[in-house]
């Protein structure tokens, strides 16, 4: 019988050496933890890492306050999204963790969940993959990354990508990039 309680959403990640992919996961309850420019540079920080780590360029991306877009290509064949995705997230759960211990954060006891009977833990993101999804053409590609630097502008956090700080659009159209995850661009 169905358990929604216990259900976890299954994603099924392809993995194609050809292949740029959108990746999308939220923060716990999707509450808007990504408001904090800390925790945004240390997702910056983490994604750095990662990608590098496990053999991905980064195309492009935005943080929302309580979700993250990301389009990433594989430098190398082997390069493993679920990988790529738990080098980063667990991390940035545990660097946030102690920047809120260490400021006595609010935050940290909405985040610390009850698991089972004697176990409790520190949720920073929502549990699962979130959201996956293969690009094969250079049109798809490019109106993904059209979608993502127009994200803030739909919802309402600026009028124009140009004034979000937190994503790649001054990649790919000039701007300062300090203290951003590093930009690949748009594989050749």
């Amino acid at each position: 019988m169905f358990d929604p309680r216990t259900h976890r959403k299954q994603i099924k990640h392809i993995e194609h050496p050809n292949h740029a992919r959108e990746l999308t996961f939220s923060c716990f309850r999707r509450f808007p933890l990504l408001a904090n420019d800390v925790f945004k540079q240390l997702l910056a920080e983490s994604i750095d890492r990662a990608v590098e780590r496990h053999g991905f360029d980064l195309v492009a991306f935005v943080f929302m306050p309580e979700h993250v877009h990301l389009i990433v290509y594989p430098r190398r064949p082997g390069a493993n999204v679920s990988e790529l995705l738990y080098a980063l997230k667990r991390p940035h759960s545990f660097r946030v963790k102690q920047w809120m211990i260490e400021h006595d954060d609010a935050w940290l006891s909405k985040l610390t969940i009850r698991e089972r009977k004697d176990k409790t833990v520190f949720r920073f993101w929502q549990e699962g993959p979130g959201y996956d999804r293969n690009i094969d053409s250079p049109e798809t590609l490019l109106s993904s990354i059209e979608y993502l630097h127009f994200n803030p502008v739909k919802r309402g956090l600026c009028t124009s990508p140009r004034e979000y700080r937190w994503s790649s659009w001054r990649h790919y159209h000039g701007g300062s990039t300090e203290r951003l995850p590093k930009v690949h661009g748009v594989p050749s």
